[in-house]
């Protein structure tokens, strides 16, 4: 393997990492919305109350909180 080949290896190395970091905070981030709008359907707020908050429909937010 020459020298451009290792550094194209490593870069691609070191993308799909950042990449696996990535997904793993998005993943961290959509537990962390859907236990905070289950906590707020608990505490008796209407799914279009909880939607109407954070700017989505009610519809997806039902989805969110039903793991759809």
């Amino acid at each position: 393997m020459d020298a451009a080949q290792r550094k194209a290896l490593n870069a691609a190395r070191r993308a799909q990492a950042q990449f696996d970091q990535a997904q793993e905070r998005v993943s961290t981030s959509a537990t962390a919305r859907r236990e905070s709008f289950e906590r707020a359907a608990a505490a008796g707020l209407s799914m279009a109350e909880i939607a109407e908050a954070v700017g989505l429909h009610r519809a997806r937010v039902n989805q969110i909180i039903h793991g759809k």
